[in-house]
């Protein structure tokens, strides 16, 4: 195949997707070679079968009925468990070797395959069905002159389909001709790019001539083009037709997945079919996906498989040696089994005895009940009334049962901004029309201002506009020509479709919600859009129709960011209308436009500030001639074949200069309810939030400012929008550079700080006596100064500097990074990755504009490939399928856009708030439940099985059972199962709103610290150490021990029962101590478990069941007389107690030397239940010191203009934790130790990861409070006072009260509590005035004379001086009065 001269070879940079190895569209036949060119022919199948394109047939299913068997069993066993499962089946079937039942292993395996296939195959009949009604969608297909239904499936490349009004395209087609005049059509894209706006496709002219079927029968045009790609918003070709040709663009192309709009009919060609469209080369493939713990496992398995295999080797060898050394004395009447004749093959069959025997240190059990535990963790998910969205009755639902405890490890969100972020909804906010702003009412009295009606004066206007400054309207009626010609504009130049239902009845049709906004605007100050041809726009004005004509539309893109239209009025007056960003658009004005760009740069810069999106505004006349020169060279570069798109450019340039500023626009696009505080929410949890969008960048980032992404706060905001690669790289390690260069900067200030503060605080080896930390001043400010405290007494404050950052890599500050979608596709380039990895992952918040669906997912792939990390990727359309199937974990939002996404995902809701929920509080719940679920299987299976091991040393290696047959069938389905499931789906280490409240409770999951290798072989330990104690403890007491009369004990079904006991007991007891959080359920099951096992063991044990069956109960009796002797329960009594008196211990130990943040966070909840009093006393002392401070800093607002947008910014949070010496604590003081520990070794870990995999700081508090997420309020702008600060339960009042009651204790230095304050308290009620103390609202804590007191050494002073950050928090307030933050309490001692 050839490529004629005169196709552009920029083309071939465009075949994308098929060059790469990974291939993401699914159905493409492997063997195709690839493409080069596309060559289709109208109307010759014959001509274009030659080629072996793809047909139009969709298959996304796995399987189908002949082979599904073979291939689910075959991808279940590749699952390391089910395959150990059935080995150990296979040797079960062996007799020679067999100790247990073959039954005892294949009902479970079989059981749990069998459930799985189930699930499976539903989840490929619903793909299947969902194929087969795409597939089966008719079409009607022009066939020998004729139009015949077709269905979708049997269209091919080269045919011509007509398509009515409201059809779905079927295939990437060439648009010939329409209904509507001139060959425009009208379709709906939201499928493709998630936007629900009508956008304008036109025919080429010479096509669009042929008309109905009667003409294309005869249509034998060519089309050369670029071969399948998934560039969404763009394709180059040419039709040659009768010895011409013609240039073929994106305005051409209708694509599979749009919906054809207020068009009667059209008539398409099929250039791409099936799995060629655009459509489906963006369609990320469907993955199994598999958590973290699911990989750990299968890890797990085969170390216990090995170690399986050294215990039976081991004991495999002991055989070998008791059987020569000492069998062979008992060979007279004790003989081998045939067909064993020698020691070795004794030996070799006593291994594989053992390996049956052993193998219950993984029971199939398991994995069963990791899968019923999961299901009830999604069905906790789907009954979250408090994820439930009233406006839109939809409730969450977790649409898959394997990734729950994967919620609880995320550390990247991926979210899309329109529909996701924000409610898609435009509002026109504010203008600036000839220096004059308009849209800022302000009322002296308070009142809220009245909304405009605009009836009287037009009743065409929209009713469902607000707008409150009249003054813009009266300029309007006095005929203000300025203000006039500001809105002709916004009539003109748009791209808006109208609809005229009936007679005044207006519907606005547009292609982004910004310009329906401005055309709504105009509307509705008398400038009515009403209808538009191809070359007219027909407006009335002030009640007046005018017909405009249109003489060329200079369209919107990503380089020029604006859009032009040239117009001639009814007068013959040609004027250029130009609308676009203040970058681009300022620099093209006149030069007597400098005083008024002035004053509207300010207006912009103002309205930015706000969070709104904005726009200037421009025109300029042009004379007959310049027109006419100017049209000749556009209609040059329309026509040209290569380089079109820069000719283009090059012409619109030429004529969009020299303009005259009307004024600016600025629209707000509503965010969804509780973005912000979401967002704030999630980052205090380490989580990093990515929003890749299609928009346009100054659209995102707008929204970015608005949702606290971006603060005004950040050291520096990079943008990436190089169109080279080299480029793109030398930006990317300019930003990196500039980074290092920023933190170092900042680290040199911190380390003069840091001494000059280290001299204040350890003068004399410690404090004085009697100082009293307080830290009420602005932030940062005053350090070290004194400052009078509530007892009288001068202060010295001294609160510990932020730490520095040692680690060349540890880049400090707040950057955040925005990347065009045409530089991301550089960036995502094999070379360019690490510079892209490196330089985003060190910024707090990325942006990526302009990207495509599959950028989308590679973005994604990236970060999951370099950081190792755990990716959640959130959408509402069907542009967010490809990221939703990519991440670790999917979530699709029921928005405005269709089920597309909510198909695709994992899980799903209405709204983006209800993520903090999902991840904070069940995504916590259910990896901490399933960690202990694991350890506590793994140990109490261990404690189990090695007392097998131990007596095989006393039992000749004769692979004899300790227990009873029965007991080791019923262990681990009745006598634990049940206990450990109630623990695995109902436990809690602390209540919901704590869980929200404290966002740093999340880390321990994103570093897997909860059940990891160390863990796992704490566990194994634990149970091995139980198993000494079960076997030897009993062993020793019963080889001497004797019955009342004299009988010995010494047998082997009274050591089976009496071991057997204690291992239930203990066992018991165990999970007793695990449960956090109990429940009916729990109770029930735990002692209902132990009670079974007693109920059980007599029944077997009876002799009604041994008269019955004599051959299979041959414990007859051997309970009662066992249970009867008073040192059978001594001896149970000892091993539980040598059993569970060093975990108690341990725990002790570790609760008080380095307990967790959760322990720290329910032991301050224990001591504020304890410590609350009367209603009835003020707050004193330093209290009210601090609260004044605060309470005097409202009214100084020291943030940016941007604060007024919406909602308020969030706060810093700060490491706020110092420690001393010779310290004598209380209860409370032992909590507040408590954090500072928690809070230091998970950061010792996180920056042992690091090391490895580099991820920026957090730059959270340690114990930080988030904002609230349960009343819905604003975020905090106050730091706590207290460890002890309030509960949500717990009224204002009593809060106020215990604050006055509690008294400090004296101490040889000041120490600064950590910071673990709850939302309800941290934060002000939504509207309100929002304060913050400057510093650290903390309590002030004195060593005395009470007992029991810790001491420290020198080293823990210095460490816990110099290791810990203290970042001060600024004043804010919002727009509207309201109460002050409410007073902390203090601490206590008694």
């Amino acid at each position: 195949m050839t490529v004629p001269k005169d196709i552009p070879e920029k083309w071939f940079t465009v075949v994308l997707p098929l060059q790469r190895k990974k291939r993401l569209d699914g159905g493409k036949p492997k063997e195709r070679r690839t493409e080069e060119e596309r060559r289709v022919r109208a109307n010759d199948r014959e001509y274009n079968e030659r080629f072996q394109y793809a047909s139009n047939c969709i298959v996304t299913s796995k399987y189908n009925i002949i082979t599904f068997l073979p291939v689910n069993l075959f991808e279940q066993f590749q699952e390391v468990a089910n395959t150990y499962f059935l080995f150990l089946l296979i040797l079960q079937l062996i007799p020679q070797i067999s100790s247990l039942s073959w039954f005892t292993t294949i009902v479970p395996l079989a059981l749990v395959l069998s459930i799985t296939a189930v699930k499976d195959a539903t989840d490929d009949y619903f793909r299947h069905k969902s194929d087969n009604q795409v597939n089966n969608r008719q079409s009607q297909v022009l066939i020998r002159g004729s139009l015949q239904k077709e269905k979708w499936m049997n269209v091919r490349v080269g045919d011509i389909i007509k398509l009515e009004n409201n059809q779905f395209v079927a295939a990437d087609l060439l648009l010939l001709s329409s209904s509507e005049p001139h060959g425009l059509c009208y379709i709906e894209t939201a499928e493709l790019d998630g936007e629900s706006n009508m956008k304008v496709r036109q025919s080429v002219s010479v096509t669009s001539e042929l008309g109905g079927p009667n003409n294309l029968a005869s249509f034998n045009g060519e089309v050369v083009c670029e071969p399948p790609n998934n560039k969404l918003d763009r394709f180059c070709g040419t039709l040659y037709w009768r010895e011409k040709k013609y240039a073929l663009t994106n305005q051409n192309m209708l694509l599979r997945g749009c919906v054809l709009r207020n068009t009667e009919a059209c008539y398409g060609l099929v250039i791409f079919a099936g799995p060629d469209t655009k459509l489906m080369q963006n369609s990320g493939r469907t993955k199994f996906k598999r958590t973290s713990i699911d990989r750990l496992m299968n890890t797990l398995v085969l170390w216990i498989f090995g170690f399986l295999v050294c215990m039976g080797v081991i004991l495999a060898v002991g055989n070998a040696v008791w059987e020569r050394e000492v069998g062979s004395l008992f060979q007279s009447y004790l003989p081998w089994d045939p067909p064993v004749d020698n020691f070795l093959f004794s030996a070799f069959l006593s291994f594989w005895s053992y390996v049956i025997i052993l193998n219950t240190v993984v029971p199939i059990s398991l994995y069963v009940s990791v899968e019923v535990i999961r299901l009830g963790h999604s069905y906790f998910i789907n009954w979250d009334q408090q994820m439930f969205c009233s406006q839109c009755n939809t409730a969450a639902e977790a649409r898959t049962t394997t990734l729950n405890e994967e919620l609880g490890q995320v550390e990247y969100i991926f979210s899309d901004k329109t529909g996701t972020l924000t409610q898609n909804i435009m509002i026109f906010n504010k203008c600036s029309i000839n220096g004059q702003t308009y849209g800022e009412v302000t009322d002296q009295l308070g009142t809220q201002p009245k909304r405009m009606d605009f009836s009287p004066f037009n009743p065409l206007a929209d009713p469902d506009f607000c707008f409150y400054d009249d003054k813009l309207l009266e300029s309007v009626k006095v005929g203000d020509s300025q203000t006039q010609e500001f809105f002709r504009l916004l009539s003109l130049c748009h791209t808006v479709m109208s609809e005229e239902k009936s007679e005044g009845e207006l519907v606005y049709k547009a292609q982004s919600p910004d310009e329906g906004a401005l055309v709504t605007a105009a509307r509705n100050f008398g400038f009515v859009f009403r209808s538009r041809t191809p070359g007219t726009i027909t407006t009335t004005e002030i009640g007046r129709t005018v017909t405009y004509s249109l003489l060329a539309i200079l369209d919107f893109n990503n380089i020029r960011k604006r859009m032009s239209v040239i117009v001639r009025n009814p007068e013959g007056r040609i004027r250029l209308y130009c609308k676009g960003a203040d970058t681009v658009l300022l620099e093209r004005l006149h030069p007597c436009n400098q005083e008024l760009m002035s004053i509207t740069s300010d207006h912009l810069n103002e309205y930015a500030s706000d969070g709104l999106r904005t726009l200037a505004l421009a025109y300029r006349d042009l004379s007959e001639g310049e027109w006419e020169a100017w049209s000749e060279n556009h209609r040059y570069a329309d026509k040209a074949s290569d380089y079109r798109e820069d000719r283009l450019a090059a012409a619109y340039e030429e004529i969009e200069q020299d303009m005259m500023l009307l004024g600016a626009t600025a629209i707000e696009d509503k965010l969804q309810e509780g973005v912000p505080e979401t967002i704030a929410v999630l980052s205090l949890a380490n989580i990093k939030i990515w929003v890749l969008t299609g928009d346009k960048q100054e659209t995102a980032v707008n929204i970015g400012y608005s949702c606290k992404m971006l603060t005004d706060e950040m050291t520096e905001v990079f943008i990436i929008s190089g169109h080279t690669v080299q480029s793109v790289r030398q930006e990317l390690r300019k930003a990196r550079e500039t980074m290092i260069e920023l933190s170092r900067t900042r680290d040199g200030g911190k380390e003069e700080g840091m001494e000059r503060w280290g001299e204040a605080c350890f003068m004399g080896n410690g404090f004085r006596e009697g100082q009293e930390g307080d830290s009420t001043a602005a932030g940062g400010e005053g350090e070290g100064e004194e400052e009078r405290g509530g007892g009288g007494r001068k202060q010295v404050r001294c609160t510990p500097p932020p730490s520095s950052s040692p680690n060349f890599m540890d880049i400090s500050g707040d950057f955040a990074l925005v990347i065009n979608g045409h530089s991301l596709a550089h960036a995502l380039e094999a070379d360019m990755e690490t510079e892209f990895v490196l330089t985003a992952c060190a910024c707090k918040a990325v942006i990526c504009c302009r990207v495509t669906p599959l950028q989308k997912a590679q973005v994604v792939e990236l970060i999951k490939k370099h950081k190792k990390a755990v990716t959640l990727a959130i959408g509402d359309g069907a542009n967010d399928i490809s990221m939703i199937k990519s991440a670790h974990i999917g979530v699709g939002i029921s928005g405005q856009e269709g089920i597309q996404a909510v198909l695709a995902s994992d899980y799903s809701f209405s709204q983006f708030r209800f993520l903090q929920r999902l991840l904070l509080v069940h995504g916590r719940w259910s990896y901490l439940r399933m960690c202990r679920f694991l350890c506590y299987f793994f140990y109490k299976n261990f404690a189990f099985t090695m007392v097998h091991f131990w007596f095989g040393f006393f039992c000749g290696f004769s692979a004899q059972t300790v227990y009873d047959q029965y007991f080791i069938t019923l262990y681990n389905i009745v006598y634990t199962s049940l206990p450990v499931l109630a623990m695995g789906i109902f436990d809690q280490d602390v209540p919901e709103q704590r869980s929200l409240e404290y966002p740093k409770l999340y880390e321990p999951g994103q570093l897997n610290l909860l059940f990891n290798k160390r863990e796992f072989f704490i566990c194994i330990a634990q149970g091995i150490y139980t198993s000494v104690v079960l076997f030897f403890v009993p062993y020793a007491v019963l080889s001497d021990a004797t019955q009342s009369t004299g009988v010995p004990l010494a047998n082997y079904q009274t050591f089976a029962v009496t071991t057997a006991t204690a291992l239930v007991i203990v066992v018991s007891v165990q999970i007793a101590l695990d449960t956090g959080f109990w429940t009916v359920i729990n109770h029930v099951f735990v002692w209902g478990s132990l009670g079974s096992y007693f109920t059980i063991m007599f029944a077997l044990h009876s002799q009604t069941l041994f008269r019955i069956f004599p051959n299979q109960f041959n414990f007859v009796g051997s309970a009662q007389s066992t249970l009867l002797q008073p040192i059978v329960w001594l001896t149970i009594a000892l091993a539980t107690a040598i059993c569970i008196v060093p975990v108690l211990a341990f725990r002790f130990l570790k609760l008080d030397l380095k307990p967790q943040l959760s322990d720290t966070v329910r032991y301050t909840q224990l001591v504020r239940q304890k410590r609350r009093k009367p209603v009835g006393h003020n707050v004193g002392g330093a209290w009210q010191g601090a609260s004044s401070v605060s309470e005097g800093r409202l009214g100084a607002r020291s943030g940016s203009r941007r604060s007024g947008y919406a909602f308020a910014h969030q706060e810093g949070f700060g490491e706020l934790i110092t420690s001393g010496k010779n310290m004598r604590l209380s209860s409370l003081a032992l909590a507040n130790f408590a954090s500072r520990h928690s809070s230091s070794w998970i950061d010792t870990l996180r920056r042992k990861k690091n090391t490895h995999t580099y991820t920026p700081p957090s730059t959270s508090g340690e114990c930080s409070p988030a904002p609230s997420c349960i009343s819905g309020s604003v975020p905090p702008l106050s730091n706590s006072s207290s460890l002890l600060g309030g509960s949500q339960d717990t009224p204002i009042e009593e809060e106020t009260a215990s604050a006055q009651s509690m008294q400090t204790v004296s101490a040889s230095f000041t120490q600064t509590p950590p910071v673990l304050a709850p939302a309800s308290e941290a934060a002000a009620p939504q509207g309100s005035a929002q304060a913050t103390s400057a510093g650290i609202l903390t309590p002030t804590i004195h060593g005395g004379d009470s007992p029991g007191g810790w001491t420290f050494s020198l080293g823990t002073v210095q460490e816990a001086l110099f290791g810990w950050k203290g970042i001060t928090t600024r004043a804010s307030a919002s727009n509207s009065p309201g109460p002050t933050s409410v007073a902390k309490e203090t601490s206590q001692s008694k």
